[in-house]
């Protein structure tokens, strides 16, 4: 089902980039959880108050003076969504698109390896280094937490959060790596792959001002995670689950229409 040769040098060869994004989300992990302070917190949510709509359109709401919620504003609210969401749209480009514009996918059509295992293979790439990436995270704020606030970070809140956005990656990568299979280079997989994440994005942000604009929470993926809830105890099994359909319906199509398309185009 899966080349393993590939898989190895297709992770060998992203590191670099990965590595890239794990020094961002360092930086920014370490500075907000050494920089919590429950009577600043109380601070920053008498301001998020008197801008509720303008503040909640950036994901920041009130998260009360506990550290788990203070990392589920100020991380999970906007760095843990954009970071490895420029990190799909780079990498999914880069897995089959570029392969196809450079005419080096004939290469790996030129082993004894078919179409569909070749993208299965590069899919399977993209899942490990979003999971290793938020992984990372998670266990950074663990640490990073239990030496400079010990005691006081609910890991099991933030584990189901990393889980959740996992799995929200995971459906954005299948946006990007689906704009990366139809596509003959890499600008048209660039435009379809970056634009949409980026129109989920903003109308995300429209839709968390409230008001008429809450609705439009249903024309976007990214309400599929919602920190409030996990915080406060919802299941978050149904959010889940849409979130590995559409993942599972953006894969498969993608890999079909490349397993079927003319590349010579």
């Amino acid at each position: 089902m899966f080349s393993i040769p590939l898989l190895k040098r297709e992770m060998k060869s992203n590191k670099m980039i990965f590595m890239i994004f794990i020094y961002i989300l360092t930086i920014y992990t370490l500075s907000v959880v050494g920089l919590f302070n429950p009577k600043s917190v109380n601070a920053f949510d008498a301001i998020i108050k008197t801008m509720p709509g303008l503040m909640k359109a950036f994901g920041f709401v009130a998260g009360g003076t506990t550290l788990v919620g203070y990392i589920a504003t100020d991380l999970f609210g906007m760095i843990m969504i954009m970071f490895p969401m420029i990190f799909s749209i780079v990498l999914a480009n880069k897995l089959i698109a570029r392969y196809v514009d450079r005419g080096s996918m004939a290469y790996l059509l030129a082993t004894p390896n078919k179409r569909v295992k070749i993208a299965l293979t590069q899919a399977l790439c993209l899942w490990i280094n979003i999971a290793i990436l938020i992984t990372y995270a998670t266990v950074a704020i663990i640490i990073a937490s239990a030496l400079m606030h010990p005691g006081k970070l609910d890991i099991g809140k933030l584990i189901l959060m990393s889980i959740v956005v996992y799995f929200l990656h995971v459906a954005i990568s299948g946006v990007c790596f689906f704009a990366s299979c139809i596509s003959n280079d890499t600008k048209r997989s660039f435009t379809i792959g970056a634009g949409i994440p980026v129109l989920f994005y903003l109308i995300q942000m429209l839709a968390n001002m409230g008001g008429n604009l809450a609705n439009l929470k249903y024309f976007t993926i990214l309400s599929l995670f919602n920190t409030t809830d996990i915080i406060g105890g919802k299941s978050q099994v149904l959010p889940i689950i849409i979130l590995i359909l559409v993942a599972i319906v953006l894969y498969g199509s993608g890999i079909y229409i490349f397993s079927k398309r003319d590349l010579s185009v």
